[in-house]
Formats: structure tokens, C-alpha cells, sequence
């Protein structure tokens, strides 16, 4: 097995105010009402749309870590018909594949689909869901660019 290698050096040494940003987004999820483990189901499911090695075994470690079933776990890329989940996780995931996935019929995120999540989610928990989508695409471009090692912790997953 070759040495893992990130394609780009670790950001901060080049825009230190990344810093700032990604902790402000932490913090927002950090205070959100939205379940932990319902985050990183949404996390997961991100990762394997974006096709991101890196995202796929960070948040499978992270679900591993909190305790998450191997059932949960692997039938996140077939949540639609796998009976694990909950119907506000279920609308959770719809949402992060919504805005994940191009449409080329109209709009991503649907009246109904919208309308399914509010029956689920409060305002302040909807607003929560956003944040963590904006957060999987605040990172997209790292992962898929700049491509960091996966399964080592931030700050040392870049080849300096």
C-alpha cells in the first residue's frame, strides 16, 4: 500500500481566517436541537454522494464513535428502503440528497419536500439542517480538490 498523500498542503497556512469560518459553522452545529446522530447520518450520506473517500470514512468513524449500529451505518446509501431509520431522519437525508443532487427538471428542494421537513422540523431546527448542508458545501471543494487523508484528524490530515 502506497504512503496516503493530500494533494494540496493544510489550507491554514495560507488563509488563516478558514479558522474563524469552520468554527463558527462548528459551534452553529454544536448548538443545534438537530439529534447528533441525525447530523452525522446527513454527514455520511453527503460524503457518498460527493464520492469523497475522505468525508465517507471520516463520518463512518464518527456514527462508530457515538455509538451508531453497522445496520444504520451501511444503510445509509440505501436509506429509502432500509428500515432503520426514523421518518424526521428519513426527511433529513431527502434534504441533503435534494440539494446535493442536480435536477434537471425543476427545482432541488420541492414545495412538498419542504412541506415533509416542516411537518418534522421546526423553524429553528430547519434552520439547523441548512446549516449542516452549508457546512458539507463549505468543505465540498477541500475534499474534492485539495483531497485530505482520509481517516486523520483536521490538522493533520494535509501532506505539508
Amino acid at each position: 500500500m502506497q504512503e496516503l498523500r493530500s494533494r494540496m498542503p493544510n489550507p491554514l497556512q495560507f488563509v488563516p481566517e478558514l479558522a474563524e469560518v469552520s468554527a463558527g459553522l462548528h459551534k452553529a452545529i454544536g448548538n443545534s436541537p438537530i439529534p447528533r446522530s441525525t447530523i452525522g447520518l446527513m454527514q455520511l450520506r453527503a460524503g457518498q454522494l460527493l464520492g469523497s473517500t475522505y468525508f465517507t470514512i471520516r463520518d463512518t468513524a464518527t456514527l462508530r464513535e457515538a455509538g451508531e449500529s453497522e445496520e444504520r451505518i451501511t444503510a445509509v446509501a440505501t436509506w429509502r428502503n432500509a428500515p432503520y431509520f426514523t421518518d424526521a431522519e428519513r426527511v433529513a437525508l431527502e434534504l441533503v440528497e435534494a440539494v446535493l443532487t442536480p435536477n434537471p427538471a425543476g427545482e432541488r428542494v420541492s414545495d412538498e419536500l419542504h412541506a415533509k421537513a416542516s411537518a418534522h422540523y421546526d423553524d429553528r431546527e430547519l434552520w439547523s439542517l441548512i446549516i449542516v448542508i452549508a457546512h458539507i458545501g463549505f468543505f465540498t471543494p477541500a475534499a474534492l480538490i485539495a483531497k485530505p487523508i482520509p481517516g486523520r484528524a483536521p490538522g493533520q490530515n494535509y501532506t505539508d
